[in-house]
């Protein structure tokens, strides 16, 4: 489940609750009991940058992406003869 940031617009009081997605958001405050909580934007737990994990890892040996190698796998002159694949 993921985490959301909450805040009181009445007393400034921050507070992060475990909530399923579907859940309502939280409006009463624990710290002054007034209903004015506000869900805030939060950064992801986690962030995708550099190469792509998916390219990178979890080879072993001397395996290569296609793009790697400088070959093509198909004429860049498209179909010729009839034989298209």
């Amino acid at each position: 489940m993921p985490f959301y940031d909450y805040r009181c617009e009445a007393c400034g009081h921050e507070l992060e609750a475990m909530q399923k997605i579907s859940d309502e958001p939280l409006l009463e405050c624990p710290a002054c009991g007034k209903e004015s909580l506000v869900k805030l934007v939060s950064a992801a737990g986690f962030r995708l940058k550099g190469g792509g994990w998916y390219e990178t890892d979890f080879k072993s040996g001397n395996k290569k992406n296609i793009h790697d190698t400088g070959k093509k796998d198909k004429p860049s002159g498209g179909c010729s003869g009839g034989s298209c694949g």
